[in-house]
């Protein structure tokens, strides 16, 4: 379903991305922001289902600034070489190549944001400084440090109950300071969306994405 397009930031960075399309005219676009592991097979798929309910849907890979083609698996060195891999990015890059990303969306009408993981943090962040139509955050780590910036448009964030580490007394300050935003909790550790991860919970997984589809519908289309 999807292809491979270069793009280039505001600072002259070029890089990779995943884009699946739907099969007939888009009903918006949506940013899909990667975990820690790249735009591996899991991201991909997320993306063509995404394009499959309709969406114009691009994976901007945003490893690309550190080490291009970057698709990592789940075990314990992956998990670290992503982190590695991380460490060496600014958020000021990567919410550049997410607005290359949101530019390349432009025709297909509202754009928003879905992220996991880390993509969560980003997600939130790009809420808060690229004035998307919409964002969704998946388990952000990095959201509760950054909860005094103020969203410029819709959010929903999904947390699991179980995940050692985002506590939940972090969730509810989060909660706390967007009262206006949707939150919610599942019965689930870090990143129970992945069914590639022993994390994965089915239950919470498909509930989380039903919110999720009827939220975009309601801010995006």
């Amino acid at each position: 379903m999807g292809d491979t397009v270069k793009l280039t930031a505001d600072d002259g960075h070029s890089f990779d991305a995943y884009v699946a399309r739907p099969a007939e005219q888009p009903k918006a676009g949506l940013v899909i922001v990667q975990e820690i592991f790249g735009v591996n097979v899991h991201i991909r798929g997320v993306a063509d289902g995404f394009a499959a309910d309709g969406y114009l849907a691009i994976a901007p890979a945003l490893f690309d600034r550190v080490e291009p083609g970057i698709e990592l698996g789940y075990d314990k060195e992956d998990v670290a070489e992503g982190r590695r891999l991380r460490s060496q990015l600014k958020w000021e890059e990567v919410l550049s190549d997410v607005s290359a990303a949101m530019g390349f969306l432009a025709g297909a009408g509202k754009v928003g944001v879905v992220g996991y993981c880390w993509g969560g943090s980003v997600a939130w962040l790009a809420a808060c400084r690229l004035n998307p139509g919409a964002a969704v955050c998946y388990y952000g780590g990095n959201i509760h440090e950054c909860r005094n910036e103020q969203p410029s448009c819709r959010v929903m964030l999904h947390f699991g109950e179980e995940d050692s580490g985002i506590p939940m007394d972090q969730v509810k300050e989060i909660g706390a300071a967007h009262l206006q935003q949707e939150l919610f909790t599942y019965p689930a550790g870090h990143g129970f969306n992945c069914d590639m991860r022993g994390s994965y919970h089915a239950d919470s997984a498909a509930l989380a994405r039903e919110r999720t589809l009827a939220f975009l519908g309601r801010t995006i289309g």
